[in-house]
Parts: structure tokens; sequence; C-alpha cells
């Protein structure tokens, strides 16, 4: 599932709430405490609420009693930039080895 997909998931208008959490997308609707796609002012479905909830007490054991409907697709943006720095750390790797062996000559 795509976050814009995910956000379509709001708990609005008879929509089901979907939150995801460390790239799993929980289905919330059946929640008393998630209607209408609000966790009592908090939070909000059809969100990514990873970050949101690293700090938050139980968020682990409370979260994983709900069903897993999806995964999060990760962001070709990011596969990009992983990438990226993988490239960019085998240059660093290339060229101090290059200079090390011409101190070392």
């Amino acid at each position: 599932m795509t976050l814009e997909e995910l956000a379509r998931c709001d708990g609005q208008e008879g929509r089901k709430a979907f939150v995801a959490v460390n790239g799993n997308v929980y289905d919330f609707t059946a929640s008393p405490l998630w209607q209408k796609g609000d966790h009592q002012g908090l939070h909000l479905a059809g969100a990514d609420l990873t970050e949101e909830l690293q700090d938050a007490p139980h968020v682990r054991a409370v979260i994983e009693r709900f069903p897993v409907v999806d995964q999060i697709e990760e962001d070709e943006t990011e596969e990009v930039k992983k990438g990226g720095k993988v490239l960019l750390a085998a240059i660093v790797i290339a060229v101090l080895g290059t200079a090390l062996a011409l101190l070392l000559r």
C-alpha cells in the first residue's frame, strides 16, 4: 500500500480506519477508540504514525492486537537515496584507498 492509498483509509464517511506503524498497515476500524478515524484527538487514521508513536508507552502490545492488512510500499525516492548513499560510500572508500596507496609509496 502506498502512503497515498493509506491516506484514503481515514475512517471518515464510512471508510476503513487504517494506520501504518513500522511498515505494517493495521485496521483500527472496529475500535471504539478510533471512531471516525480520530483517536481521542491525538492521532488520525490514514497516516503513518511510526514517528508519532515512537515514544508512546505500550504501543507495540496495543497495536499488534489489530489485524495487519497490508505493508507500506517503500518510496522509490527512499530507495534512490539509499542507493546514492551506498555509491557515495564506495567512492569515498576508493578515493581514500588511492590516497593511502600513494602515501605508502
